[in-house]
């Protein structure tokens, strides 16, 4: 079935709602490897329940729509998608805990041709459901890779954000366990690719991989101390495009590159050589 341009973009996706704990909060910074150092007390209050501090990139797994290519009437193949870019911007920082509400909508659909596919732009807004302010909005851009030719607009995609031309000014290795992708899918995200050496088999990987959000929120743990000196109320917005699959149990290396309140990054697979992670930009605030 091929995409109906204007049926997809007017999908109405349906509203969520989601309560999280400090023990949420908790579980997502140990899942990326936070507090590796119970000894390091700024560390600990990403960890620990007393004077708790939300890590900033948690917002991207906030009242998760699921995945409604394959659940919703979208005339996509969902078993050729694949997640290509993603963007958060922190209207404020986030609570420890909160009931949130998330307004997900398509916003942008580019046909880019037969055997090409299609990039589908998505928005989630998270309002705090007390009061209804605007926590954050995270955007993502979704690689329909076999639904590209269906007479959609073909202009070009935004260029994305330019690594600048000189040697990093920091360079962080972060180690990750074997186990990775088995706890970080315990923050919603149930692929099987993620845990059964089966299926990731059938779907031409070696065993099972990390999440591109693992991966992601690997690299702002990086920059946190680096930059923010693991001050979480600094992050103002985080991009970064996908180009690669990671592993669990892989050394990533971050490259930083900082120009006033515009952090410039990039993410590698040191055992493989491979860039996982690349175009990234984080903004501080000022």
């Amino acid at each position: 079935m091929a995409i109906d341009y204007q049926k997809l973009l007017e999908l109405q996706i349906p509203e969520t709602r989601h309560s999280y704990t400090h023990k949420d909060s908790i579980l997502y910074a140990l899942s990326l490897g936070y507090c590796s150092d119970p000894m390091d007390a700024q560390q600990l209050s990403l960890v620990y329940e007393d004077g708790l501090r939300a890590i900033p990139t948690m917002g991207i797994v906030l009242a998760h729509p699921g995945f409604w290519p394959r659940d919703l009437d979208t005339g996509l193949d969902p078993v050729r998608i694949v997640h290509a870019e993603q963007g958060l911007t922190l209207h404020k920082p986030l609570p420890a805990q909160a009931q949130v509400i998330g307004q997900s909508r398509i916003v942008d659909i580019i046909d880019k041709g037969p055997e090409k596919g299609a990039l589908i732009t998505c928005e989630r807004r998270i309002l705090e459901a007390a009061s209804g302010e605007l926590l954050c909005t995270v955007t993502q851009v979704l690689l329909a890779r076999g639904d590209g030719g269906f007479g959609g607009p073909q202009r070009s995609a935004p260029a994305p954000h330019v690594i600048p031309d000189r040697p990093a000014e920091h360079e962080v290795d972060l180690q990750t366990p074997e186990n990775m992708a088995l706890l970080y899918r315990l923050n919603g995200d149930w692929n099987p690719l993620h845990a059964d050496p089966q299926i990731a088999r059938q779907a031409g990987f070696q065993r099972p991989i990390l999440q591109g959000l693992a991966t992601w929120g690997l690299a702002v743990r990086a920059i946190l101390p680096t930059v923010c000196a693991y001050d979480v109320t600094q992050i103002a917005s985080v991009f970064g495009r996908f180009t690669a699959p990671a592993y669990p149990g892989e050394t990533f290396r971050t490259e930083i590159w900082v120009d006033g309140l515009i952090v410039s990054f990039r993410v590698r697979s040191l055992e493989r050589d491979v860039t996982v992670i690349n175009h990234g930009r984080v903004e501080l605030r000022g």
